[in-house]
């Protein structure tokens, strides 16, 4: 008997054994996510847009021909799964006392028009996690998209151009002051949603620029409430020859937002507000020009970006109705100068999008990992000529508006 108990033990402890060499040998976890998409969208009215009309900016400023007819006065309509999304989360042993994880993320609309349907990277970061301290390195998202506060609209848009958007390779430090109250310090480079280059080459006003964009955010968060206010400096290089001469010339631009939502059992309430010079890398209106200052190498000049939002959704687990409003301007730069090329979003030497605003209703039907989105919107944008002494708009203004019924269906795993 005691023989059998023996070789029981010895069984036991063996598989015991045997067990925990298995944890060690596998000290790494992944996972899986993403979800599949498709929607259907149908306007009134031409817009400047990205990735055939799965994503619109503004209505298109009137265009008559020879007879009188506004040719932007026509519709459109797509089915498109583009923004499919897939990515990879992951975790491991410990690094310098720092709980680990990494996300690999990328869909499928592509880094350009020609490129649609190929896939793009999204996210690519490692992040190493103390008690009060965090670092993050590699692409993610830009400090002023705040994926806890960003438009829950159907529109893919996620609420551009009233809302920063994009990706940015960085590192960044968070650092816990209080229960409730971080800080948090970034300093990054963009790479997909870059300042418009004005020697052609892509990035280059970025990579040019020896200084990356550094950004400083305090951010009070509870249970119920999130509150935060940034500030940043953002400098490029957009040109490192001149006429000929070689410039050391950066354009420094100041850029502030604030953001808030409150939270409770049958609602949310989410607001944000941003002003800045060329907010071009955050897929919104504006940019920078240069300037003939009668020396070389040239110089430049900001423009300025003004916008607020407000959503307010239900928490219903089932059936959650939602409303956005937003509003944006361009406001051009203080001062006077003798502009010579702009470089800008909804901007041009003649005409410019003054500001729009945009409304929409939408209604979310979910079930287990299922939702269907309807919605309806409208933006209306006021077009203007442009005073080139300053890039301020008025005279001439044209208001056009765009109604847009979208459709939109996801499965998530």
């Amino acid at each position: 008997m005691k023989k059998l108990q023996i070789a029981l033990i010895l069984i036991a402890s063996f598989f015991s054994f045997g067990q925990e060499e298995k944890k060690e040998e596998k000290p790494f976890k992944a996972s899986v996510y993403g979800f599949a998409r498709v929607d259907y969208s149908w306007d009134t009215r031409q817009s400047a847009q990205v990735r055939e009309y799965h994503l619109n900016l503004w209505p298109l400023d009137i265009k008559n021909d020879t007879q009188g007819n506004d040719i932007n006065a026509t519709g459109a309509s797509n089915f498109l799964s583009v923004v499919s999304r897939l990515g990879v989360k992951a975790s491991g042993p410990d690094v310098w006392g720092a709980k680990v994880t990494g996300v690999l993320e990328g869909d499928f609309f592509g880094n350009t028009q020609q490129t649609i349907a190929l896939f793009r990277l999204r996210h690519a970061y490692a992040k190493l996690d103390w008690e009060k301290t965090s670092l993050t390195f590699g692409q993610t998202w830009y400090p002023h998209f705040i994926p806890e506060v960003f438009p829950g609209v159907a529109n893919f848009s996620t609420g551009i151009p009233f809302n920063p958007f994009g990706w940015a390779t960085q590192f960044r430090l968070d650092q816990k002051l209080s229960k409730d109250l971080t800080f948090s310090f970034t300093a990054y480079k963009d790479r997909e949603f870059g300042a418009i280059p004005a020697d052609g080459n892509q990035n280059s006003a970025v990579y040019n620029s020896l200084i990356p964009s550094l950004n400083g955010k305090f951010e009070f968060r509870n249970k119920s409430i999130i509150y935060g206010l940034s500030g940043e400096l953002r400098p490029i290089k957009p040109l490192i020859e001149s006429n000929g001469l070689k410039s050391e010339e950066l354009l420094y631009s100041p850029i502030f937002f604030s953001y808030f939502k409150y939270n409770n059992e049958k609602f949310h309430l989410k607001a944000y507000g941003i002003t800045g010079d060329d907010l071009t890398h955050l897929v919104m209106l504006g940019g920078y020009a240069s300037i003939q200052n009668g020396a070389n190498p040239v110089t430049y000049k900001g423009i300025r970006t003004n916008a607020i939002w407000i959503d307010l959704a239900s928490n219903n687990k089932k059936t959650a109705p939602g409303f956005f409003f937003g509003y944006t301007n361009q406001d051009g730069f203080s001062g006077t100068a003798d502009v010579d090329k702009i470089f800008a979003r909804g901007l041009s030497t003649t005409r410019g999008v003054k500001d729009m605003w945009r409304a929409s209703a939408r209604v979310d039907f979910k079930q287990n990992k299922f939702r269907l989105t309807p919605e309806l919107e409208y933006t209306a944008a006021t077009h203007a000529d442009v005073d080139l002494t300053n890039l301020k708009l008025s005279g001439n203004e044209n208001k056009v508006g765009n109604f847009r019924a979208t459709v939109s269906a996801v499965y998530s795993f």
